[in-house]
C-alpha cells in the first residue's frame, strides 16, 4: 500500500543545504574545502557569553525549564531597549516575541496574518524559505523581479495591480546585501499600511551594514512586522533563537500559535542572549572585519572579470552576475567544489527564473579564507571550459 504524501511537503530542496553536504564529503574525504556558502559567521558567540552562561548553569540560577510562549521578560526588555537605541523609536517590550529562530517566527507571522489563497509578494532574488513556507502553508509567493534599476528592492510602483494581501521585505537582503534607504523603507512601510497589505519586514542583518544607516518597520508602520534573529550579527546560528515585534492586532494570535506549535523558545538560547547584548563590542568589531572581506571579495572578483555584482550595503554576501561564463550555476558551484574546493551557493535558491545567471558567496568566514578562495578561482577560471 502506497500511502499519500501531502502536496504542501512537496517543495523545493534548500540547495545551499546540499551544497554544504556535499563540500562536508569532500572535508570528511581528507580535501581542503573553504566555505563560502552559508551565511553562518565563523567567529561563534563571544567566549565571555558562554562563561556566563555555564555560570549560570553550574549555580543552578534556573531550572531551564519552559518560558512563557513570548519569551523572558528580561529577553524582551534587553530587545526593546537596544531597538530603541538602534533606532530612536519607541519599541513596547509587550510588542516583542522571541521564537525559535526567525524561522519559527516566519511560520508564525504567516499563519497569522494570512489565510490559504492570499497573495504575499516578495522580491526574487530572495531567500527562498519565503516562498517556501508560503506554499508549505497554502498562501500564494508573488514573485516580484528585482535588479539594478531598484537596487535589487521592491518598489511601491511594483505593486500596483497585483491584488497582495502581504509583502515581505528584507534589508540588508539575502541573497544581495542591498538595503532600502530609511526614506525608501517608510514609503513602502507606509504604502502597504494605506492599500491594507500586510508588510512582514525582514531585519536579521541589522547591525551587519557598511555606511547606510539601519531602519526598523516599526517606526512607520502600526501594522508590519518586524522579524529579526540571534544568528547572524549575534553569531548564534544554532541556538535557534529569533524575535518579532508585532503590531497590537497580531499579538494573541502569536501567542496562541506560539504555544500550540513550540510551545516556548529555547530557554538556555534565551539565558545566552540576554548576555550577548553585553557584548556589542564584540560583534561590531566582527562587522568591520566583514566590511573588510567584504571590499576584498568585491575588489578580487572583478579582476577575475565577475564585475556585476549587486551592492552589498549589509548583510555579508555577494550576490554575482556569472552568465558570462556559459555555465548554469548549479553546474558552476558543482565544479567550482569539485575542482577548487571552493564552495558557494547557486543563484537557483534564490531566484526560480533567472538563477541560472547568478551565483551568491558568503563573506563570514576569515579574511584567510576569502584570501585563498579568490588564488584558486585566480587558477581555475581561465582553465573553465
Amino acid at each position: 500500500m502506497t500511502l499519500k504524501i501531502a502536496d504542501r511537503g512537496r517543495v523545493p530542496p534548500f540547495l545551499v543545504m546540499d551544497v554544504l553536504r556535499d563540500a562536508s564529503k569532500r572535508e570528511a574525504a581528507g580535501a581542503s574545502v573553504l566555505h563560502m556558502e552559508i551565511g553562518q559567521p565563523s567567529a561563534g558567540v563571544p567566549r565571555a557569553v558562554a562563561n556566563r552562561l555555564a555560570d549560570a548553569l553550574s549555580q543552578g540560577v534556573d531550572p531551564m525549564g519552559y518560558t512563557m510562549a513570548q519569551g523572558l521578560p528580561a529577553l524582551c526588555q534587553r530587545i526593546a531597549a537596544h531597538g530603541e537605541r538602534l533606532y530612536g523609536c519607541t519599541i513596547p517590550q509587550e510588542r516583542v516575541f522571541c521564537t525559535m529562530g526567525s524561522s519559527a517566527a516566519f511560520l508564525i507571522a504567516f499563519l497569522a496574518a494570512f489565510a490559504p489563497g492570499d497573495r504575499v509578494g516578495l522580491a526574487s532574488p530572495g531567500y527562498p524559505a519565503y516562498r517556501h513556507i508560503l506554499k508549505a502553508v497554502g498562501i500564494e509567493p508573488v514573485l516580484l523581479p528585482v535588479g539594478p534599476e531598484t537596487r535589487f528592492q521592491p518598489t511601491p510602483a511594483m505593486l500596483e495591480g497585483l491584488n497582495l494581501d502581504g509583502l515581505i521585505v528584507a534589508s540588508p537582503s539575502n541573497p544581495t546585501g542591498s538595503m532600502l534607504p530609511p526614506e525608501a523603507l517608510k514609503a513602502l512601510a507606509e504604502h502597504c499600511h494605506e492599500a491594507g497589505i500586510r508588510l512582514i519586514s525582514d531585519e536579521i542583518y541589522h547591525g551587519i551594514g557598511y555606511g547606510m544607516t539601519f531602519a526598523t518597520a516599526t517606526a512607520f508602520s502600526p501594522s508590519a512586522v518586524v522579524i529579526n534573529s540571534f544568528s547572524k550579527y549575534y553569531c548564534m546560528t544554532g541556538w535557534r533563537l529569533g524575535w518579532m515585534v508585532l503590531p497590537e492586532d497580531m499579538l494573541r494570535a502569536a501567542e496562541c500559535l506560539g504555544q500550540n506549535l513550540f510551545i516556548s523558545p529555547p530557554t538556555i538560547s534565551q539565558h545566552a542572549a540576554i548576555a550577548a547584548f553585553d557584548e556589542l563590542a564584540t560583534f561590531d568589531a566582527l562587522v568591520a572585519g566583514y566590511g573588510r572581506n567584504r571590499d576584498l571579495l568585491v575588489d578580487g572578483l572583478a579582476k577575475l572579470g565577475i564585475d556585476k555584482v549587486a551592492p552589498p550595503d549589509g548583510a555579508f554576501y555577494v550576490h554575482a552576475d556569472i552568465s558570462h561564463l556559459g555555465l548554469d550555476s548549479a553546474d558552476l558551484c558543482r565544479r567550482m567544489l569539485a575542482e577548487t574546493g571552493v564552495a558557494v551557493a547557486p543563484g537557483w535558491d534564490f531566484d526560480p527564473v533567472r538563477g541560472g545567471a547568478a551565483i551568491r558567496f558568503s563573506y563570514c568566514a576569515s579574511e584567510t579564507t576569502v584570501t585563498q578562495a579568490l588564488a584558486r578561482l585566480a587558477d581555475w577560471l581561465p582553465r573553465l571550459g
